[in-house]
């Protein structure tokens, strides 16, 4: 008999595309029975970048959200057709959505994900969870990060503290303290892969720096470290999240016009080191630590060696040594998230996102 399975829809801030994972969770541990990539076109990455700037207007918005549900369901298929699999024996799916805007503080706090979930339903047939965020942000908190209750539930220890660290568009950590298992804390602490990125395609047309090369070819400006690590953001305690609408290619602009004259190659490599050392300066002091790496920045050769000589202390290492693939963390996530959802159990941590207590997440919409 074919267990019952989930799928998870990943979108994340570097709007590269869509990852889809189909996975079960029999007892304590996840099993990945098919994987699928569906790449966004230039263009649409172009499209979702201007939405993210407040660059769109609502029709564009209404239309990115009706194409992206088109392709979520698309991504959808797609696993399942990879992966063989029964429709039948599939329970829901989580789809995360695109965020184009996430403001969780001031008077009106909101966060903004598209990619119209009923689409999804319509398209696969299969009942559908999203908008995962905004029941945490009603409570009072930040809406995010949510995987770090994925991260407890799967890669807590009770013989060594672990640190799980998803860089992305934008990076944040889940600290899981052996002593103390449900004191687990997790928050944003910068730029991932945003700025880097950003600064990559302005100034070689590349969507990325493939492994670091560029930036490899460059040298780390002190000054200009110092004033990018000035931004507020890095000294406000948790719980905090951000995203583009922060660190994105107008703030690199902004602090490089402080600093003329800076080769572009030395930019990109302080923007390297602004990624590894934001981060280093955020966690937990604690000795012993290990740090799993996942999401895209685990792909970052150069990235990986700048943490590990910021962070001499720590054992650094991908989460493909805790049995998952870094790529597919997130996606598998918003599965488990989707089964929290209709086995009616919470899904947030207040401790990570400051919301009032623990809360089910998600709006159903049904196959």
């Amino acid at each position: 008999m074919t267990e019952p399975a989930y799928i998870g829809l990943m979108s994340g801030t570097s709007m590269d595309g869509i990852d889809a994972v189909l996975a079960s969770f029999p007892g304590d541990r996840v099993d990945i029975h098919g994987t699928y990539s569906l790449p966004y076109t230039d263009t649409l990455r172009q499209r979702l970048t201007r939405a993210c700037q407040n660059q769109a207007t609502p029709d564009e918005v209404g239309e990115l959200d009706h194409e992206l549900g088109a392709l979520f369901g698309e991504a959808a298929s797609g696993v399942i057709e990879a992966a063989d699999w029964p429709r039948a024996s599939i329970v829901a799916i989580g789809s995360h959505g695109q965020t184009i805007r996430h403001q969780p503080s001031g008077k009106h706090p909101f966060t903004t994900q598209i990619g119209d979930p009923n689409l999804i339903a319509e398209a696969t047939g299969i009942t559908t969870v999203a908008d995962f965020r905004r029941r945490d942000l009603a409570a009072g908190g930040q809406g995010a990060p949510l995987v770090p209750a994925f991260h407890r539930a799967f890669f807590g220890n009770d013989q060594t503290n672990r640190c799980i660290v998803n860089i992305g568009g934008i990076a944040n950590i889940t600290w899981l303290p052996h002593a103390e298992p449900d004191q687990a804390l997790g928050f944003d602490t910068g730029p991932g892969n945003a700025l880097i990125d950003a600064w990559c395609l302005k100034q070689t047309g590349r969507p990325y720096d493939d492994n670091g090369h560029w930036a490899q070819t460059g040298e780390i400006n002190q000054t200009l470290l110092t004033d990018m690590l000035s931004d507020a953001y890095f000294r406000r305690p948790a719980p905090k999240s951000t995203g583009k609408e922060r660190f994105n290619l107008s703030w690199i602009e902004t602090v490089i016009a402080r600093h003329p004259d800076i080769p572009a190659n030395d930019v990109q490599c302080t923007l390297v080191e602004l990624t590894a050392r934001s981060l280093a300066m955020q966690l937990p002091k604690s000795s012993g630590i290990t740090l799993y790496i996942c999401g895209g920045g685990a792909r970052n050769r150069f990235l990986m060696e700048r943490l590990e000589i910021v962070l001499p202390d720590a054992t650094i290492k991908t989460t493909a040594a805790l049995g998952l693939d870094p790529q597919w963390v997130e996606g598998v996530a918003f599965a488990w998230l989707a089964k929290r959802t209709l086995d009616q159990q919470t899904g947030n941590l207040p401790a990570v996102t400051g919301a009032r207590g623990e809360r089910i997440l998600g709006a159903i919409y049904q196959g």
